[in-house]
């Protein structure tokens, strides 16, 4: 009937929008060979904004002066922004500089956009940044391979993110799986065929010649990272996958914070579409695919939040028109979803495997991977009609140091 074309046209492409994605992740089966060795060259600035971070700073500070890269040829500095507590004497008294905002801060691209001139200025001469958040512990060897990556030609690159906590409820193993599945099959597939790494806003490098090419930090976002992919990519600039280069993050283990911060991440990156898409849509011929990736990523959360009103949509059609086709359809639509939550598990349970985890340690994050999924759908319908446009803090807490932390297998 002509009236199914309604539902159909727009359920084919988003069919095709989701074959990008799958093909992509296809690449993933082959394994990135390492960076060659290379000499310390790369003169690094390590920039942390940290706001109420009393409590983890000290560990994520300590790691970065543990590291087996020269030291006279990196400096960390931590940005305090908005803090109620000691987070600047901490950073201090572990050895880190401090350097204040000048203005009012209300995002963390505020806190980096105003100190991050002075870092080019003289008498610094930083050849790159590095940028971590304040929860962070980054493996002894994260600067070392960065260095690599930076003579291999890099300008832009990310390393693997793990989970600081991926045992310590459903929710945090529901992340440890999900950054799982990015490092296996985004980044390594992307590395694969030329194209960038998600640009996730901690453990990344970028450098100082890129920002002056980009002319300066210039974010405009909440988030800061999804804004500078998309001024890399309609630069041409390739974001270089770097797994080797590893940052423990701490994860939310609740369920409702867990939300509040995933909206602020999809909101963040329809703003950015807001904001960039045209400039991604009008580049140069030669960096099309860069372009393209990047097009469809700040897409992704338009027409996820699509999927699930086009259900109830079609639902409501049928109810209306044809009734007595109305209970098939509610029996597909359960059918599909037991599908989707079995197929979710089997997922889960496959990166928890291959990622070198403890199964039986993370069995309520497998089981609940799917509810980690399908909520993400409901964020992207609420972020549709409301926009998140303050920064809230998340507390953290747990204080782990670089040796207490699990050695995870290589997923490059």
């Amino acid at each position: 009937m002509p009236w199914l074309y309604i539902t159909w046209i727009p359920g084919l492409l988003i069919s095709l929008f989701l074959s990008w994605f799958a093909l992509l992740a296809l690449f993933a089966v082959k394994r990135r060979p390492p960076y060659f060795p290379a000499p310390p060259q790369t003169r690094f600035a390590v920039v942390i904004a940290a706001r109420n971070e009393e409590q983890v700073i000290g560990n994520l500070v300590a790691s970065l002066l543990k590291q087996d890269y020269p030291h006279e040829l990196f400096d960390v500095f931590v940005v305090p922004n908005n803090c109620t507590d000691r987070t600047a004497q901490a950073a201090l008294e572990a050895g880190a500089y401090i350097l204040p905002p000048t203005a009012p801060v209300l995002s963390k691209g505020d806190a980096l956009g105003q100190v991050l001139p002075s870092l080019c200025q003289k008498p610094y001469h930083y050849d790159a940044f590095c940028f971590f958040d304040a929860d962070n512990v980054v493996d002894s060897h994260f600067l070392a391979e960065m260095n690599r990556a930076f003579c291999a030609g890099a300008r832009v690159a990310k390393g693997r993110n793990e989970a600081k906590n991926p045992y310590d409820s459903w929710v945090s193993g529901c992340y440890a799986t999900y950054f799982g599945l990015i490092n296996l099959f985004y980044n390594r597939a992307r590395a694969n065929v030329g194209l960038s790494a998600k640009l996730v806003g901690t453990g990344m490098a970028v450098s100082r010649q890129c920002l002056e090419d980009l002319g300066g930090w210039n974010t405009q976002t909440i988030t800061e990272d999804a804004d500078l992919a998309a001024q890399c990519a309609a630069a041409g600039e390739q974001v270089f996958w770097v797994p080797n280069a590893v940052t423990y993050d701490e994860e939310p283990n609740s369920f409702r914070l867990s939300l509040t911060q995933r909206c602020r991440w999809t909101s963040g990156i329809m703003q950015v579409a807001g904001i960039r898409l045209a400039s991604l849509l009008k580049g140069k011929k030669e960096h099309f695919w860069l372009r393209f990736d990047a097009v469809m990523n700040l897409l992704a959360p338009f027409l996820q939040a699509l999927s699930p009103l086009l259900s109830v949509f079609s639902l409501l059609l049928h109810a209306c028109l044809i009734p007595t086709l109305l209970p098939s359809a509610v029996l597909a639509g359960l059918t599909g979803l037991a599908l989707s939550y079995l197929g979710g598990m089997v997922g889960a349970l496959t990166v928890t495997c291959l990622c070198g985890r403890k199964v039986r340690r993370m069995w309520k994050g497998i089981i609940g991977f799917p509810i980690f999924l399908a909520s993400w759908m409901g964020i992207n319908v609420y972020s549709l009609f409301r926009k998140t446009t303050v920064w809230k803090e998340i507390h953290h807490c747990r204080n782990l140091s670089a040796e207490e932390l699990p050695c995870l297998r290589n997923t490059g």
